[in-house]
């Protein structure tokens, strides 16, 4: 065993994430097999909110492990893959919780104006039983998905090549990886996933290493997007093109999505973390 982790630890990095996603799937599969089985799902049929629930708990709760273990053999850590508990990492993850959220406003600020969209503030109510709890799922998601791309695999792939093609393939990996749960929903959103991908990069980068800021990022996507979407605050007119409001009412699928990841990015390209610290 010790000379395959000996083998594993000089080989290329491509070939060592090959093997990380193996060994993820292989632990999971025992686990979301029988899931699969309970709830009468298989590959052909439409991937269900609950079942889709079922199936990512137990993923994301192994992926640490696995993790864990891809650092032992590269006598490596979480805190040189960026995430540590210190102070700063926490006032990073407030800072991009504010950019994300932020963008978001601005992004349906604007179509709200041009009547591309209307609030529905009769559902506000439905927002305080949501919103704490979306707000824990979305750290724990964006975490969990930080450690793996733009720490684990980042790191991995700077072994072998330049930070501009460790963001590129980390970023492309990140965005296929998604067409596991809803091909149909998601292909018109591959390239937003990829550039948010590439921004979170940024994010780490412009936070000297650290996963702070892109964690906080990706979770205040994600918080603003569910919160609104599981509270149905929103809702479009039909006035305003999918392709720039989001093919299927998904901000990453249109032009609004991609300037407001634009934008974030251009905030990050003069260092917006200056006015926190």
């Amino acid at each position: 065993m010790n000379l395959f982790f000996e083998w594993l630890r000089g080989a290329n990095s491509l070939l060592k994430i090959g093997v990380f996603f193996l060994i993820w799937a292989i632990a999971w599969l025992p686990i979301a097999i029988p899931i699969a089985w309970q709830f009468n799902w298989h590959p052909t049929k439409p991937l269900k909110q609950a079942l889709k629930l079922a199936l990512l708990a137990p993923l994301y709760a192994i992926a640490p492990l696995i993790v864990w273990g891809a650092a032992t053999i590269e006598k490596s850590s979480f805190a040189e893959y960026g995430l540590t508990w210190q102070p700063k990492f926490f006032l990073s993850t407030v800072a991009g919780l504010s950019l994300g959220i932020g963008g978001l406003i601005v992004v349906f600020t604007v179509e709200r104006s041009l009547g591309w969209l209307q609030w529905q503030t009769e559902n506000l109510p439905r927002l305080r039983s949501v919103i704490f709890p979306l707000l824990a799922l979305a750290l724990w998601i964006s975490i969990t998905e930080e450690l793996i791309f733009r720490g684990f695999l980042l790191d991995e792939l700077q072994q072998n090549y330049t930070i501009a093609v460790a963001a590129i393939v980390s970023s492309t990996i990140f965005a296929l990886l998604h067409l596991i749960w809803e091909r149909a929903q998601t292909i018109p959103q591959l390239p937003g996933l990829w550039l948010m991908g590439t921004i979170l990069v940024g994010a780490r980068l412009v936070d000297d290493g650290s996963l702070g800021l892109a964690c906080g990022l990706h979770a205040g996507w994600i918080w603003g997007l569910s919160s609104l979407d599981s509270a149905q605050l929103l809702s479009y007119t039909g006035k305003g093109n999918p392709w720039i409001t989001g093919i299927g009412g998904q901000p990453l699928a249109g032009i609004a999505g991609i300037l407001c990841l634009f934008g974030t990015g251009a905030i990050l390209s003069v260092g917006f973390l200056k006015f926190f610290y």
